[in-house]
């Protein structure tokens, strides 16, 4: 074989190496081969021996594991402390009766306007998309939601549609969950088509997990979707520490901008998992990294199975006074809890 032959071959070779490097994976398989064992979790952190310590005692909690194994991937091995996995491990704590931490904490259900709509604040109503989320974090303050009964999409959208075009004081809609990412980009554009028609709509605003736990989501077709969206475009996301915005998260959020998205994130001040002024500063300079910005740090929600992950105010105050004093204010979220039937979140 001559140099030129050779050369040929050898950059072929590498070329489809490299298409293979760049493949991504379908998400929707990688959705269904999640971890939903707990026994499992911890046998692939190097914790398995520590089962009988780390697990409640029944592993019916009434809220199911499912973490995808990317995330997985980002947890330290060997450490039962890490934060990646104390949002999403089943503990024995869930199962203590807590007064104060009920079932509807933040008054959801006296929200309801229609069928799986949502109406707190002033000119934006919320859409309960799907109750199915890739990632089911512990302190989930919808863990106790009838998404049998609440979802917009029932009835092929029509309530949801019919409650935002009779109240024209409405200009934002806000996709929530469980997590507006889990549908398919074809249910999306179904829903998006029908929003199209409300003419005094000019804001869509989407609150997911799904690009940081499985940033494959954000593929080819989901990107040309939100690109031909004619409205602004607001992508709040949802991570609580630093170890969460790996490359492939980087990647998704670089994808979304190109595709004229807004991205801010929004967490949730947990015990043991952010609850220093070290860890929320990692966060809000590795947010900035991936072309984010920190928008709320949330309260926990007082819903009950999550007392555990909760963290006094005079503590949260301090802990944002601190990123005061270090961090630039653009990288400072506002720390707010959001308190059943008050007109907006209430800053602290």
């Amino acid at each position: 074989m001559g140099k030129m032959e050779a050369a040929i071959v050898t950059g072929n070779a590498t070329a489809a190496h490299r298409g293979r490097a760049v493949a991504t994976p379908d998400w929707r398989r990688l959705w269904r081969d999640a971890v939903t064992d707990p026994h499992e979790l911890l046998a692939l952190l190097d914790l398995g021996h520590r089962a009988g310590e780390l697990l409640p005692p029944s592993a019916d909690t009434g809220f199911a594991l499912r973490v995808p194994r990317a995330f997985v991937a980002r947890m330290r091995r060997g450490d039962a402390r890490d934060p990646l996995l104390l949002q999403v491990l089943p503990q024995a704590a869930e199962l203590a009766s807590v007064e104060g931490f009920g079932f509807d904490a933040v008054g959801d259900l006296n929200a309801r306007a229609a069928r799986g709509v949502l109406h707190k604040y002033q000119g934006r109503a919320l859409l309960v998309a799907t109750g199915s989320c890739a990632v089911n974090c512990r302190y989930c303050f919808r863990r106790h939601f009838p998404y049998a009964e609440e979802t917009a999409a029932a009835n092929r959208w029509r309530d949801a549609i019919e409650h935002l075009r009779a109240d024209e004081s409405i200009d934002e809609v806000i996709l929530s969950g469980g997590d507006p990412l889990s549908l398919s980009t074809a249910k999306l554009g179904e829903l998006t088509d029908a929003l199209a028609s409300v003419p005094h709509i000019c804001r869509l605003r989407l609150h997911t997990r799904l690009p940081i736990v499985l940033p494959e989501r954000v593929d080819t077709e989901f990107v040309a979707w939100l690109r031909a969206l004619p409205w602004s475009v607001a992508l709040v996301l949802h991570a609580n520490h630093a170890n969460e915005l790996d490359g492939s998260v980087a990647a998704a959020c670089a994808r979304l901008r190109d595709a004229g998205a807004n991205l801010l994130n929004q967490s949730v001040l947990l015990r043991a998992v952010n609850d220093s002024a070290d860890a929320l500063a990692g966060l809000s300079s590795r947010l900035f990294d991936c072309g984010v910005l920190p928008y709320y740090l949330h309260q926990l929600d007082r819903v009950a199975g999550t007392a555990h992950f909760a963290v006094g105010d005079d503590e949260a105050c301090a802990l944002v006074a601190a990123l005061r004093a270090r961090l630039p204010g653009y990288l400072v979220p506002r720390l707010v809890r959001e308190i059943a039937g008050e007109a907006h979140k209430t800053p602290l």
